[in-house]
């Protein structure tokens, strides 16, 4: 039996300064899903395969601003996890080129707590 800690999971971490509607949101967490999953197909195959026959766990949680969501995909990064930042392409509620969501993952869950155990939910 996989622990919990060991179990595969992803987070997708919303700036809370561009105040999204609840729609724009789910947008910009499913770009990020999405990508995350298509990006660790590509080298954690297991992994990923792990992921979604347990669930495929998402958390959604916030972040205050831009440098703190970046500050938090550059320390992913250096962790060797997948991640993908969402830039919108201004159709709607925010400018072109906006950074909106990272989504960090699959991976597993230890992993990602050690990065966003501070973080609230969005």
């Amino acid at each position: 039996m996989v622990s919990t800690a060991d179990e595969p999971s992803m987070v997708l971490i919303a700036r809370h300064d561009l105040k999204m509607s609840a729609g724009k949101l789910a947008v910009q967490c499913s770009h990020a899903a999405v990508s995350c999953t298509l990006n660790a197909r590509k080298t954690h195959a297991r992994l990923v395969e792990r992921w979604k026959n347990a669930g495929a766990r998402k958390i959604c949680l916030r972040v205050d601003d831009l440098a703190s969501l970046q500050r938090l995909a550059g320390q992913a990064q250096a962790a060797g996890l997948v991640t993908y930042i969402v830039k919108d392409a201004g159709h709607t509620e925010v400018p072109p080129g906006t950074v909106t969501v990272l989504g960090i993952g699959p991976a597993p869950r230890r992993a990602i707590d050690a990065l966003v155990s501070e973080l609230k939910p969005y």
